[in-house]
This record gives C-alpha cells, structure tokens and sequence, in this order.
C-alpha cells in the first residue's frame, strides 16, 4: 500500500472517530438534560398536588367544624387528589392522605364545635390533622432531591 493511500486512509478514520464521538457526547449531554427536566417538572408536580392538598383539606376541616354536612362534590376534589397521590407518591404519603380524610369526615359526622371547643382539642393531633401528611411529602421530596 502506497504512503498516501495509508495517510488518507488514516486522517479519514481520524475524521469519522472524532465526529463519532463528538455525536455521542452530544446525545448523552442532551439525554441527560432531558432526564433532569423531567425529574424537576415531576417534582414542581408532586409540589403542587401536595400544596393543593394541604390547601384544600384545611379548608374542608375549618368547614367541618362548623357544618355538619358538606356538598359531595367537596369531598369529591379531595379524593381526585389522593387517587393521584397513588400514582406518584409513596404509600407513607397516600396512607397519611387518607388518614387526613377521614379525620374530615369524621369532624362533619361530629357536632358541630365552637371556638371554646376548638380551644380544648389543643392538646391533640386533631388541631393540625395535615402535620403527618406534611412530614411525610417532605421526607419524599428530600429523597427525590428537592431539598
């Protein structure tokens, strides 16, 4: 084989290589991207339902105290959310949820409580029925990386 032949044959495989790996660095640092975006918009997710959540319940059990029913429909949003709970969160964070919901119910099925009453259940966990629920969606999202 002729010098030039091998010379050329050697800057073109020199050629291909680099622009090879030039691809692959490309495709890797663009699948990579696209993994922590995805990552982020399922945290700012789970964020939002749970903010939600937390929103929503408290005012159904500010609601219940002084009501002794409630529209259905009510319930309704708050059920819609821990069935997406169940989708994307831990069972820890579904159970505590749930747990929530069913202290709301509870309080709608009970008399209804004055702010005298309401003063006497201080000492309980039903003054913040959504600490559990809070503490556990923050140990989630710690381990998934939000914090």
């Amino acid at each position: 084989m002729d010098a030039a032949y091998f010379s050329g044959l050697a800057a073109l495989a020199g050629s291909v290589i680099g622009g090879l790996t030039s691809l692959g660095a490309s495709w890797l640092t663009q699948r990579s991207q696209l993994g922590a975006q995805r990552s982020a918009r399922n945290l700012e997710r789970r964020e939002t339902l749970y903010k939600d959540f937390i929103n929503e319940a408290s005012r159904l059990y500010a609601d219940a105290f002084v009501h002794d029913q409630t529209e259905l429909a009510n319930l309704v949003r708050l059920f819609a959310m821990i069935s997406q709970m169940r989708v994307v969160s831990s069972p820890t964070v579904v159970e505590d949820a749930e747990a929530a919901a069913r202290l709301i119910m509870e309080t709608y099925v009970a008399p209804n409580k004055s702010f005298r009453d309401f003063e006497s259940t201080l000492e309980s966990h039903t003054v913040d029925p959504l600490r559990r629920f809070s503490e556990a969606c923050r140990e989630e999202l710690q381990q998934l990386g939000a914090f």
